[in-house]
């Protein structure tokens, strides 16, 4: 019997190397760190690469005002002008010169010198501009805020998701050694005539398919660790697990209504795709604008030594001051289809807020049924595992009495184990739905990490 029967010990080696080897890659990576959620979203902020050219995209944007502003005030230059002239000139012959034409060759320096200044005194394209750059500025904002948001949510479901996989993995091997007893305990049954070799088949089949899960699950808290690790800037070691008994197990107290009204106020894309409208709407008065005349303020001084042919070795001083007046004509109707173009770019952006804020609400509504349901779901997978449980004890009682299988222990064995990972499931979804409808409301900043942070036990 012995040599037709792989021991436990036997059959878990290769799990035991392979948890081996994954330990050795994640220490390949240098010395990781235990982190808790607050400290994973300061690190995220300082090494997330996604945010940081978030960070760089607003900061280009905002030079978008003192740009447009420049337009709008005095614009003062200077030229400084030097030649060398070669001047050739022909005449006619005088009264004692005889017939011939008289020619004259000569060289001689000319300068030119200028300071101008020209001030704008009625542009309103400018002014138009302008004001498209401060709503361009407040999308770039916006667009930073959204980032912002998204690094939150990137971090906090990778955490999650670490502690998800591992736990799921620590329940795997509760499991997998209450099979492994059970397989021992077919074989003794066996080996003293009161157990059948169906009993064995069946308990090795159970235990494989559960050397299996774990293999996967290993595969799965690998690639989380790594996730988390790309966000956060460093390698990652022990992570503070989540304490169920600090959970929030109370429904929230605000209706579905007024989180929606609270995320249309705070949500960032909302607030872009506003900033895209009015920017749209500066850009039809910009082409508008296009139709109009516009004056400018002029004053200029110049200094100019022999700058005209006629008067060589002549020095002026020049000082002028007016208004300079332009007015366009026809630009073969470029101006016009600008227009249109920019009236379509509104109608495109308003388009692209109402989609915002339906968008917004849909997700709220989402992640609103995602905590109240959550937090009925959990009540109930918990009654299922107290329940599970007490399967378990029955059917080992009453198979010791001889009344039940060793299949009817497994099979409760096996729906325990079910009830215990959907229960683990449920609060980390639960979780992550509250965390989600906190960050659309705007509620999620550092005192919101901070309350998430204390929901968790510290890192041995």
């Amino acid at each position: 019997m012995s040599n037709e029967l792989s021991t436990p010990s036997q059959h878990f080696a290769p799990l035991r190397w392979l948890v081996l080897a994954a330990g050795l890659a994640c220490g390949a990576f240098g010395p990781a760190w235990g982190l808790d959620l607050a400290q994973a979203w300061q690190a995220a902020l300082a090494n997330d690469p996604q945010y940081q050219a978030a960070r760089g995209a607003a900061d280009a944007t905002r030079e978008r005002v003192p740009q447009a502003r420049s337009q709008l005030l005095p614009q003062i230059g200077a030229t400084a002008q030097l030649n060398r002239n070669l001047l050739r000139s022909e005449r006619p012959p005088g009264f004692l010169e005889g017939n011939e034409v008289v020619r004259d060759r000569r060289y001689y320096n000319s300068s030119a010198d200028a300071l101008t200044l020209r001030q704008p005194l009625f542009r309103p394209q400018l002014a138009a501009q302008l004001r498209q750059a401060k709503a361009l500025v407040a999308q770039g904002d916006a667009q930073l805020d959204i980032e912002r948001q998204r690094l939150v949510m990137r971090v906090t479901e990778a955490y999650l998701e670490v502690l998800r996989a591992e736990e799921q993995q620590r329940l795997l091997a509760v499991q997998r050694a209450s099979l492994a007893a059970q397989l021992d305990a077919a074989r003794k049954g066996f080996a003293a005539g009161s157990g059948t070799r169906t009993d064995i088949d069946e308990a090795q089949a159970r235990l494989d398919l559960q050397v299996a899960q774990e293999l996967e699950g290993l595969q799965a808290v690998e690639l989380g660790r790594r996730q988390l690790s790309a966000i956060v800037g460093q390698p990652v070691g022990a992570l503070s697990a989540i304490a169920v008994e600090r959970l929030p197990t109370t429904p929230p107290r605000e209706g579905l209504e007024e989180w929606i009204t609270r995320a249309e106020g705070a949500s960032p894309e909302v607030t872009s795709a506003r900033a895209q409208v009015a920017a749209a709407r500066e850009a039809v008065d910009m082409a508008k604008a296009e139709f109009l005349p516009t004056l400018d303020g002029t004053a200029q001084v110049l200094l100019s030594d022999s700058d005209s042919p006629t008067q060589v070795n002549s020095k002026y001083n020049q000082k002028s001051i007016g208004v300079l007046l332009t007015v366009p004509l026809f630009d073969g109707f470029a101006t016009r289809s600008r227009v249109r173009q920019a009236g379509a770019e509104v109608v495109r952006a308003e388009g692209l807020l109402r989609a915002a804020s339906l968008d917004l609400s849909n997700r709220v509504h989402r992640e609103f049924r995602g905590v109240t349901e959550g937090l009925a779901r959990i009540r109930a997978l918990e009654q299922a595992v107290r329940s599970s449980e007490q399967l378990v004890q029955s059917s080992r009682r009453s198979w010791q009495a001889g009344a039940r299988t060793l299949l009817d222990i497994l099979n409760a064995e096996q729906q325990l184990g079910t009830a215990r990972r959907d229960l683990a499931t449920a609060r980390f979804n639960y979780l992550l739905s509250l965390i989600r409808l906190r960050a659309l409301s705007g509620e999620l900043a550092e005192p919101s990490i901070a309350e998430v942070n204390g929901w968790l036990v510290p890192a041995p």
